[in-house]
């Protein structure tokens, strides 16, 4: 799959300005930012790349004196995650208890939590999954991630789970090791299909996972309908995606949404509320957002 690499200069930066510029360039497509010397540097896929929408966007940007200019190149092809490959990561914890464990540490295999004193509870009583991100995003780092792991450890007993945009498998994988007792994913990417199902199979949870290749409309193959539907996604995908979400809710579903900013809650909620999801609650994480829906 092949990305162009934007680089933002924003003049005078600041934070808010690229909070915004990053939530107003998910109309162009794009899927992450990381922060550069200049302000921003945007990934987005080629096949999809939307510059009127993104020229828009910057001239119709609402904060005086700001000035935006960008450059576009074609991002280097290549592994993203080369660094977690050779270098591994170190634990990711999430605490949220409940009656039999305290959170989820999320490890590489390689670097073990091993030091007790540096956690609240016992070791012993946290979940942990093993990840080994290949080419795919997803190793738990991101609030997006975390946020929807401590919603999975309410609400994923005996739920039939589906995933979208399934990345490295870590959420599917997370509900399974919770007590769901199925969970699908499907993925644009080959990669992180395949990297899903290897990492189902580290976790020994493979014999209840099955990882699709598509996008939405994958779901037309799918039998049957969710317990719990979770998509941690651009705000744009998202918005155009929900109806197909719905289709495979029933009465009592959750769905939970992420990958989005604060900014953007009330445009989804909208959404959803069209569709006829009512708001469960809330949560936020240094600007991101994640929202629970119920059908």
């Amino acid at each position: 799959m092949k990305y162009y690499e934007v680089e933002f200069t924003i003049s005078p930066f600041s934070a808010d300005a690229a909070d915004l510029l990053a939530s107003l360039a998910g109309d162009a497509g794009f899927e992450t930012f990381e922060e550069c010397e200049t302000g921003l540097k945007g990934y987005v896929q080629q096949s999809i790349f939307d510059e009127d929408s993104l020229r828009e966007c910057i001239d119709d940007f609402p904060f005086d004196g700001t000035s935006i200019i960008y450059n576009v190149r074609e991002a280097e092809d290549r592994d993203w995650n080369e660094q977690w490959e050779q270098e591994g990561f170190e634990p990711i914890v999430i605490e949220r208890k409940n009656d039999s464990i305290n959170g989820i540490i999320i490890h590489d295999g390689r670097h073990l939590p091993t030091d007790e004193t540096s956690f609240r509870f016992p070791l012993s009583s946290f979940l942990q999954i093993e990840i080994d991100a290949k080419l795919s995003f997803g190793t738990g780092t991101h609030e997006t991630t975390r946020m929807i792991c401590k919603e999975l450890i309410e609400r994923s007993r005996r739920a039939r789970v589906l995933d979208c945009g399934t990345g490295t498998g870590i959420l599917s994988i997370a509900a399974l090791k919770l007590g769901a007792t199925e969970a699908v994913g499907y993925d644009i990417d080959e990669w992180s299909t395949d990297n899903a199902r290897h990492n189902a199979v580290i976790n020994h949870v493979d014999d209840r996972f099955t990882s699709l290749l598509g996008d939405a409309s994958v779901l037309d193959t799918v039998d049957g309908t969710f317990d719990l539907v979770l998509a941690n996604i651009n705000r744009n995908i998202l918005l155009a995606d929900i109806p197909h979400f719905v289709s495979k809710m029933h009465q009592g579903s959750i769905l939970i949404l992420s990958g989005f900013y604060t900014t953007d809650i009330p445009l989804l909620i909208d959404k959803a509320k069209t569709l006829g999801l009512s708001q469960v609650s809330e949560n936020n994480d240094q600007n991101w957002a994640c929202i629970v829906l119920r059908e």
